[in-house]
């Protein structure tokens, strides 16, 4: 192809686009200075070079990162732009401010890119080159770069009114490369037919709009033939990614037009299932065309497990987003799937009294039969092969004693692993439509069974790595992290997130179908797995649970005795999520029974053991009644002192079983208030103690608990008991505010200004000279701005970094530093306890927290900032009312900004809490009589716009199809409930006003246009 720009710039581009591949940082520096400099002045003419360099270059490295360039480039914002310019370097982060962000929220025209500067002459060059680059790039790696670019203009043209009909036209023609009665022109020597037809599908699925506006029928059948691909599993996959891409894109009538892609999309994971290799053979990759059967050393490409699990991770976002295109094939997705969930049926090794737990000649036990035998295929629970899945499906699902013959170990252990990836890929495609549909799923029978059972039998396959004596030696603290991405760990959120998802009436009698004969296993795994199940699913099932409770219970206890310490490790799991998902029911009913279990376990010989039961004792102290703790209150403090063991060998304590005891004394404290009393002069002076000594970063999580349960702890005795130590423990606490500052130590400032909040909780008044030492960093934390970093839009990863979370908005990626926001948020929460505490004695911080708390009522960034806010206001003024230092301006500023909140909020959640401040300032301030004309008209003109939204929304809601009421009623009238405590809060503020105040009428209307269907109950209404 002729060259559109000089060679001299050419060569340039050449040396410029070396240097930045580089690793000299002076160097690379260099070259992006250069990059920024001749796009000032003259973009167009190196933009066509380096669309140019992306054919004519003679390496894959450097077409491709031509057009990686020329991607991000492109939609940069332009030099010239009145926006901020970016740095030398396009992919580095730009921090901005809170205010920043708002006046990019508030422009009312996206940022002006390169892009937009180019003239149409150069988009039509640019438009042509990178046609060529897809039409005869032999590089299937620079190709799909080519491909990305294509997609991001042809979108970003579309959005500015720019169609790009060639692009159109030639991945039509590229959908019939090679085919009978295609293009095959466009087959060229060095790029096959099928690559070309996989790059056309890929520009579809990267940019639908190209096919929205043709007609439906045409689109579909060029997207069946591609899913339909005998020649290469690459289009297939690229034709499931557009077809997806497609419907996702689909306005309604369009959706329901394209019903009958489903079935084609549907039927290429049946094919792709029916290629899997039968129980004990080896897997082996995939050919790229069709071809005579081969060897397995002449195949090419990834194996069926993977082309299967690829698939699976395409179609699954499908499932969120329109899971009724699904309901017509739930069916026919059941007569299949059960082969792809459950693990294969290889026996594994038969366990004998000196080997109970064998493994196969390798050591591995990921291949076993699964983790438990289950009814036979003619018992009614079973689920067996359909007929359509022939004599594979079968081989797959019947229990044999099959074993490898052959295969090298390492291709046994990327069989299994391969064959684990897609029990999981297919579990999630299950578990995504039973979250977005439960209804649905729930009435075909055997959905939810099969997948309970898949779930209960990943649970108990362990990969145990270094062992038994390895788990036991691991800091749990550490590999939480690590065990939480294990297989088994996520089958156990499967199992969790489908229990929340359909209820309790749909996942208890599969689940204790299995479960009870789980606990009785030989293989620790399994046991270990049925009392994780029963964690697992506690929390969607509750209030079925509820009435088996104790049944459970029963079921559960006898596990505390298990010879297996992981076994013994679960049932403490077990019962600490049981006293959360069922807090107070179980406590009152069975205390008993949990505590005659649990206190043992405090003096397991274990230490991850023992230090487990004091975590779930603290599962259990947050949901119990003082009355009914304080029988065992002595012998769980008596342990818990000798798991702090302080005189013991320093080389046979554990600092996490240390940390955890201490956290639980202070859970015991506080359920058990004064009574706790009795062992304040044993456990003070150990706390003290530790402030005291435990310097240096091995010690930064046993001092923060320590503070924490010092501050528990003094607030459970009381003041009498607690101030004769105060000055002690508030010097401790100002000596380590004062220490060098350890960037390591996160948590640092979080304990502190939780722990000074207790102290002043415990001294009361007497807490009021402190304040000094306290108030300047909160009231700096509190009035801190949003960290916010606004990242390269192009820029294919964001580096993930500790506690922040990225979003994107307005076609920027943003980088919010939640860890600051949290802060800030516990900022305002010590406010209210300090303010509520001292009331009048606050007085002389009282226009400083005002200051900051006004603003961050609109603090959108984060609920739990502007919650508080709204608490604090009206205890500011009864602070400044009662000490005399409330001005006419505090009163001024207060109702504005309450008012202005109230007229312009759209979260009902919120809104009722604006309410509540208002009603609740306008008492303190003397009733409405006191408030200007002004506020008293305003408020009214705020809550007729909030009348007025609320109907609107309701109306819109009851327009909507009846399909989409069904399925979404229980979210929308739980809406409707909030918004309902909106209204009630919006009455209160009218009769305080007047009795009869005529917007009550309103307030009532508003009311009736909801649904009323809310029901606490998540299996009422749809499993009676």
């Amino acid at each position: 192809m002729e060259s559109v720009v000089p060679q001299e710039i050419t060569t340039e581009l050449t040396q410029i686009l070396s240097n930045l591949l580089l690793g000299d940082n002076e160097i690379r520096t260099n070259a992006e200075t250069a990059v920024n400099e001749r796009l000032a002045h003259t973009p167009e003419l190196y933009l066509l070079a380096l669309a140019q360099f992306a054919i004519s270059a003679d390496t894959e490295v450097m077409r491709s990162f031509s057009l990686v360039l020329l991607r991000r480039l492109l939609f940069r914002p332009a030099p010239s732009s009145p926006t901020q310019p970016h740095s030398a370097s396009s992919q580095s982060p730009l921090t901005g401010t809170l205010q920043q962000q708002q006046a990019y929220q508030s422009q009312s025209h996206p940022q002006l890119t390169l892009y937009d500067h180019l003239s149409p002459q150069t988009l039509t060059t640019l438009e042509r080159l990178l046609l060529h680059s897809l039409q005869q790039e032999s590089s299937n790696l620079v190709r799909r770069k080519t491909v990305d670019t294509v997609c991001d203009l042809a979108g970003e043209g579309m959005r500015r009114g720019r169609p790009w009909h060639a692009l159109q036209a030639l991945a039509f023609n590229m959908t019939q490369a090679g085919q009978p009665g295609g293009s095959g022109t466009l087959s060229t020597q060095a790029v096959a037919a099928e690559n070309l037809r996989e790059s056309a599908y890929r520009v579809f699925a990267g940019c639908p709009n190209l096919v929205m506006d043709l007609q439906t029928d045409a689109v579909l059948g060029v997207f069946q033939r591609g899913l339909q691909d005998v020649e290469s599993i690459d289009v297939k996959q690229a034709a499931l990614l557009a077809s997806v891409a497609y419907l996702n894109a689909a306005e309604p009538g369009q959706l329901s037009q394209s019903l009958s892609l489903m079935h084609p999309v549907l039927e290429t994971l049946h094919s792709l299932a029916q290629m899997l290799p039968t129980a004990g053979s080896l897997a082996t990759a995939h050919p790229s065309r069709s071809a005579p059967v081969r060897s397995p050393s002449s195949e090419t490409g990834p194996s069926p497990y993977a082309n299967l699990t690829a698939f699976l991770t395409t179609l699954t976002p499908l499932c969120s987003t329109h899971p009724s295109l699904f309901q017509p094939h739930l069916q026919a997705l059941l007569s299949f799937f059960p082969s792809l969930i459950l693990p294969s049926a290889d026996p594994g090794p038969t366990p004998t009294v000196s080997r109970p737990f064998p493994t196969d000649g390798e050591g591995s036990t990921s291949d076993r039969q699964g983790a438990f035998v289950f009814p036979p295929p003619e018992s009614p629970h079973a689920s067996s092969p359909p007929a359509s899945a022939g004599a594979s499906g079968a081989a797959r699902t019947t229990p044999t004693s099959a074993t490898f013959d052959g295969g090298a170990p390492a291709e046994r252990d990327l069989d299994a692993d391969e064959r684990q990836t897609l029990r999981l890929a297919a579990l999630e495609f299950m578990v995504s439509l039973s979250e977005a549909r439960a209804g649905m799923v729930k009435r075909v029978d055997g959905w939810v069974g099969i997948m309970v059972r898949a779930c209960l039998e990943g649970m108990g396959e362990f990969e145990e790595g270094d062992g038994l004596d390895g788990w036991l030696e691991e800091d749990p603290s550490v590999n939480s992290a690590t065990e939480a991405e294990s297989a088994p760990a996520m089958y156990e959120q499967s199992l969790d997130r489908l229990a929340c998802a359909v209820g309790g009436r749909a996942v208890l009698p599969p689940a204790f179908q299995y479960i009870p004969s789980m606990m009785a296993s030989y293989d620790w795994r399994v046991r270990h797995a049925g009392l994780m199940a029963v964690a697992a699913i506690a929390e969607g099932t509750a209030k079925v649970m509820e009435n088996e409770l104790g049944k459970v219970v029963e079921l559960v206890t006898p596990m505390f005795r298990d010879l297996h310490p992981r076994v013994r490790y679960a049932a403490c799991q077990c019962v600490g999520q049981l006293c959360t998902d069922l807090e107070e029911i179980i406590q009152e009913r069975y205390h008993q029974q949990l505590f005659a279990v649990l206190i043992p376990t405090l003096e397991d010989r274990e230490p991850r053991v023992h230090s487990h039961a004091a975590a779930a004792l603290i599962n259990f102290c947050e949901g119990v009644e003082r009355n009914v703790l304080l029988p065992y209150l002595e012998p769980i403090v008596e342990r818990l002192l000798k798991l702090l063991d302080p005189t013991g060998d320093p080389a046979h304590v554990r600092r996490y079983v240390q940390e955890q005891a201490i956290t639980t004394l202070a859970m015991v404290a506080d359920a058990s208030e004064t009574t706790f009393g009795k062992y304040y002069p044993s456990i003070m002076p150990l706390l003290m103690n530790v402030l005291r000594n435990a310097d240096g970063p091995d010690y930064r999580k046993l001092r923060a608990k320590a503070m924490e349960c010092a501050g528990l702890i003094a607030i459970a005795v009381g003041p009498e008991m607690f101030l004769p130590d105060s000055h002690t423990l508030v010097d401790l606490l100002m000596r380590i505010q004062k220490s060098p500052v350890d960037p390591n130590d996160t948590q640092l400032g979080h304990y502190l200004i939780a722990t000074w909040a207790k102290v002043c909780q415990a001294m009361g008044p007497e807490f009021e000279p402190y304040l000094p030492v306290v108030m300047p960093t909160l009231l700096a934390t509190a009035s801190a701005k949003a960290d916010i970093s606004v990242y390269d839009e192009e820029e294919d990863k964001v580096e993930e970094r500790d506690g922040w979370e990225t979003v994107s908005m307005d076609g920027q990626t943003l980088g919010i530093r939640t860890s600051a926001i949290e802060e800030k948020c516990q900022a305002f929460e010590t406010l209210v306890i300090y303010c509520s505490t001292l009331g009048p004695r606050f007085a002389p911080y009282l226009s400083q927290t005002f200051e900051v708390t006004l603003p961050s009522l609109r603090f959108y960034f984060h609920d739990g900032v502007r919650e508080a806010c709204a608490m604090l206001i009206p205890m500011l003024l009864a602070s400044g009312k009662n000490s005399g230092t409330l001005t006419n301006q505090m009163v001024t500023a207060t109702f504005l900004q309450i008012i202005n909140g109230i007229s312009t909020e759209h979260d009902a959640s919120f809104l009722s809490s604006l309410y509540k401040c208002f009603n609740d300032s306008l008492r303190i301030i003397g009733g409405p009589s006191a408030l200007s004309p002004e506020f008293q008209n305003g408020v009214m003109e705020a809550t007729k716009r909030q009348l007025q939204a609320l109907a609107d929304k309701r109306r819109a809601r009851k327009a909507r199809p009846a399909s989409d009421l069904e399925e979404d009623r229980e979210d929308m009238a739980l809406l409707e409930e909030i918004e309902d405590f909106a209204l009630e809060d919006m009455a209160k503020m009218l009769t305080v006003f007047d009795t009869n105040h005529p917007l009550l009428v309103a307030v009532s209307s508003v009311k009736d246009l909801g649904f009323n269907q809310y029901d606490s109950d998540e299996d009422g209404n749809d499993e009676g």
